[in-house]
């Protein structure tokens, strides 16, 4: 306890968190890991929590496999580091991005690395304003993001980001940055007919590009399923004539797969399962399973064409491509497709729908969202819906209950959110649905 109280008091003095209210998490005292196996992890006075949220929508794998970490310790002992500037490059990171090339959408057979999902919307920003100017359209300069997205916490990628708390306490967004749309049916009382909202979600960016006009605007950015923004599922064929109106009218298209790539929607990456055939995708999180920051921007051969031919691309981080989080995202990799991604298609990501909709008549249940290994419970008051304020954060409560109950799900505005690692066993699912209905049950009272 001595040490736990000691280690409270430093990270108070010294440390800076993200997402967090220092006031709140100060007056309770910081929570600290210390170790993690398989799906568990545990905290400095020993207690053991099972992690329904993968760190943060990161851990696929799960926590302890040696087969990456023995990886990068090889790696680390042949070569430490060295850049991919200045005609210079390190071999894992010539095979992840051969790797990569491979399994992605067909188009994109070219990567640039960096060292987060924030950063790789941010490559991808750079690249489409230079694109367009290499390309003699440099009035392409807006960039089109969706309600309740989340891109980053760059100046830029917050600017792109469908929350006021990635902008306003930043005086954001920048100018040329525009909002359309996103189809979370239950967020505008449409959740009757989903299908319906999605297609006005669809009209309504049309006019919007008509409105800027189309010979201004660069890219679109989408996350297939918006997961920060609470596990929003697009309606059936919604990505598909998204893609469809921006091809018409030459906006590019980005995939934002920081979340859902690496098997979290049982494939190596929702764009290849819903035939998106994106511009660029950008990826980070289930890269590497967060056992090493490591983040990517692929692009299309038509991009990187003009790009190549251009002379020096002045854009880049010192860690792009480093050499020992290239080695664990192969391993990574490896992992996944022996099998995982399979797992995740055919057995387990239905099996954890099916216990999640098993939730749906619970009274403080509203609506059930998900699809794979992503979920998401609506919560409400016992009044009901029309009992929700701003000020509710019903999320945030459920979340707490949960943490208090040895589980770890993530709480946005009213809703809470799971995305469980790829090798999670029916026991710790049944284990993991135990202590969800106990925090309903608990939130309830």
């Amino acid at each position: 306890m001595a040490r736990t109280a000691a280690l409270q008091q430093l990270d108070q003095s010294h440390h800076l968190h993200p997402f967090t209210d220092h006031t709140e998490m100060h007056a309770q005292g910081t929570h600290i890991m210390v170790g993690g196996n398989g799906v568990f992890v545990q905290d400095e006075r020993g207690r053991q929590y099972l992690d329904g949220l993968s760190g943060l929508w990161c851990v696929n794998v799960g926590y302890g496999r040696t087969e990456i970490i023995d990886a990068v310790a090889a790696q680390l002992r042949q070569l430490a580091f060295y850049p991919s500037f200045f005609q210079t490059t390190t071999e894992p990171a010539i095979r992840l991005a051969e790797r990569l090339a491979k399994i992605a959408p067909p188009r994109l057979n070219r990567t640039i690395f960096c060292n987060s999902g924030s950063e790789a919307n941010e490559s991808a920003l750079k690249i489409i304003r230079a694109y367009w100017k290499l390309r003699d359209q440099p009035q392409r300069t807006k960039i089109l993001s969706r309600m309740y997205s989340y891109h980053g916490v760059t100046l830029a990628t917050a600017s792109m980001s469908g929350g006021p708390e990635y902008c306003l306490p930043f005086d954001l967004p920048l100018p040329g940055f525009i909002q359309v749309p996103g189809p979370y049916a239950y967020g505008a009382d449409q959740e009757s007919d989903p299908a319906r909202y999605g297609k006005w979600c669809l009209e309504e960016t049309a006019r919007t590009i008509e409105r800027e006009g189309a010979e201004t605007i660069a890219a679109i950015f989408i996350e297939p399923v918006q997961g920060p923004g609470g596990v929003i599922v697009p309606p059936e064929g919604h990505l598909a004539e998204l893609r469809a109106l921006c091809r018409a009218r030459e906006i590019l298209f980005v995939a934002d797969e920081v979340v859902t790539g690496f098997g979290r929607l049982g494939a190596w990456f929702a764009s290849n399962r819903w035939s998106l055939d994106p511009d660029l995708m950008t990826l980070a999180k289930g890269l590497t399973s967060g056992y090493l920051p490591l983040g990517a921007t692929m692009v299309s051969d038509e991009i990187a064409d003009v790009l190549c031919r251009s002379g020096i691309f002045a854009h880049g981080f010192t860690a792009a491509g480093h050499p020992a989080s290239c080695a664990a995202a192969l391993a990574n990799i490896e992992l996944l497709d022996n099998g995982l991604n399979v797992r995740a298609r055919a057995d387990l990501g239905p099996h954890f729908q099916q216990r999640l909709q098993g939730l749906a008549q619970h009274p403080a249940v509203a609506e059930v969202r998900g699809l794979y290994l992503m979920g998401a419970l609506e919560l409400v008051p016992r009044g009901g819906k029309a009992e929700l304020s701003s000020t509710s954060q019903l999320g945030t409560r459920a979340a707490t209950i949960a943490r208090e109950k040895g589980l770890i799900v993530r709480g946005i505005r009213n809703s809470i959110a799971l995305a469980p690692p790829l090798t999670t066993t029916y026991a710790e699912m049944d284990e993991l649905f135990a202590m969800l209905r106990q925090t309903l049950d608990a939130l309830w009272e």
